[in-house]
């Protein structure tokens, strides 16, 4: 797995991320969603290394990278705070500007990266996501009835116990679909109770202080200044909420790209060939200043 890459863990002002990289070239940062860890994008990372230096950390509260402390706004869980691990440790790799991609809750991430540090982002890729305010504000019962695990999560100390009492059953995940290393690592991530505490949190954040945070950037008229492409998901319910998806990226983002990809929900495990060619295609635009 990540044959030729680098693991390490990387001490940041604010946080301890675990840390692959690996390949030569413009600098692209892989962004997890959840459940998941990094190793997720085993498949993808491989084949965007002969062309880029591929970073791809565990989230902060994810996996094996160091948890937040709790505070009632889970300021520590925002996406705005990930955004500054982002930078923080593209900074200490040698990077100053460079490419994010980001899938789930990682496309959350990925998405406050790219507005809170317009100057660091030169393409910014979200895989089955919308940005949290448009999600939350579109939201009615069949996204209640499909994405009722937003409203679970956020809820204290109920989740962590329902999903500790058998976390394989309430995750799913097989080592045929995921590839045996990276079911591993998943299996250690959803049978840690700090982790799935961390990974609430993130949840927690998200009904609220990131909420505000894409509340008070649309308010300001403030949007992407990178290109932008979105992919997601058709055999996963993101039409089915939205319609047309690009519709509801394109108040946020001036230059939009994107369509839909014939694979379930973690994309990088069952279609990388595809994905990677989507975003190497990206990756080559011309970014601007």
């Amino acid at each position: 797995m990540f044959e030729g890459f680098r693991l390490e863990m990387v001490d940041l002002p604010e946080a301890t991320l675990r840390v692959r990289y690996g390949g030569n070239g413009p600098p692209v940062l892989l962004l997890h969603g959840h459940p998941r860890t990094h190793a997720t994008w085993h498949r993808v990372a491989p084949l965007l290394a002969a062309n880029h230096t591929v970073v791809c950390p565990d989230l902060r509260a994810f996996g094996q990278s160091s948890k937040p402390t709790d505070t009632p706004d889970h300021e520590g869980s925002s996406k705005r705070a990930k955004a500054r691990d982002c930078v923080a440790l593209m900074h200490r790799l040698g990077f100053d500007r460079f490419a994010i991609v980001g899938h789930d809750r990682g496309s959350y991430t990925a998405f406050r990266t790219a507005m809170d540090h317009p100057q660091a982002i030169t393409h910014l890729a979200v895989l089955d996501g919308v940005p949290i305010a448009e999600a939350l504000g579109r939201c009615d019962a069949r996204f209640a009835q499909a994405w009722w695990h937003w409203f679970f999560y956020g809820q204290p100390n109920k989740p962590e116990r329902a999903i500790l009492t058998d976390p394989e059953a309430w995750y799913g995940g097989s080592s045929d679909m995921m590839g045996a290393e990276a079911y591993v690592d998943y299996r250690a991530a959803i049978h840690d109770p700090d982790t799935i505490h961390g990974m609430m949190g993130d949840y927690r954040a998200g009904l609220g202080i990131d909420r505000e945070h894409d509340e008070a950037d649309r308010q300001a008229g403030r949007t992407l200044a990178c290109p932008t492409l979105a992919l997601w998901s058709l055999r996963d319910d993101l039409e089915a909420l939205y319609g047309d998806v690009l519709s509801v990226w394109r108040p946020w983002a001036p230059d939009l790209r994107g369509r839909g990809l014939d694979c379930g929900h973690h994309m990088a495990e069952e279609a990388p060939e595809e994905l990677a060619r989507e975003l190497l295609v990206f990756l080559a635009t011309e970014s601007g200043p």
